[in-house]
């Protein structure tokens, strides 16, 4: 893939067929260390140890429409090109934790992308799923918790699109206020 929103977006899109109640997405910009760092995690229905094993190959897939499933170890297969890692952790009933750590300034790390979309989008699929996204760059972070947006919401569905479009400038002007601080 050529960003790596679309990655997020991906796995995410996993989570809401995983009937994930809460879903929490980190991206961690740490130029010092030289590393980015995206963590993506549930609380569905989760995978046993020998599901894990099997959806890194791409000719595994749980859908019917296809007979491949390359979402995971393209994202997999991206990291480890970057001089990073990937990790997944699940259990059955409790959910699943996707890591992956790429080297910031590797030639070949493809860029972020547009994260906002990339958020508002995960929101309008599923408005049922809370979602915290965590961006931190340097030492500033910007934090989306659609759990209390909702309460500030008082019954106008989150997936409105005058609050879609709100959630969509919000999320870009906390991004760059994290961007431009120093």
């Amino acid at each position: 893939m050529r960003e790596l929103s679309l990655h997020i977006l991906d796995i995410a899109q996993n989570s809401i067929k995983a009937e994930a109640e809460c879903l929490r997405i980190a991206v961690i910009e740490d130029l010092v260390a030289d590393k980015l760092t995206i963590k993506i995690k549930d609380d569905g229905v989760g995978m046993d140890s020998e599901t894990v094993r099997k959806v890194i190959d791409p000719f595994y897939t749980t859908r019917t429409t296809r007979k491949v499933g390359l979402g995971i170890p393209l994202f997999k297969l991206s990291a480890e090109q970057c001089e990073g890692l990937f990790e997944i952790k699940s259990q059955l009933g409790k959910g699943t934790e996707i890591i992956a750590v790429f080297k910031y300034s590797h030639i070949d790390r493809v860029p972020l992308g547009n994260m906002p979309e990339t958020i508002v989008t995960i929101i309008n699929a599923s408005e049922k799923m809370d979602l915290i996204y965590t961006h931190r760059y340097r030492d500033a972070t910007f934090t989306l918790n659609t759990k209390e947006i909702k309460k500030l919401l008082d019954g106008v569905p989150i997936t409105t699109i005058d609050v879609i479009t709100w959630l969509r400038d919000y999320i870009a002007e906390g991004l760059q206020e994290i961007m431009d601080a120093k």
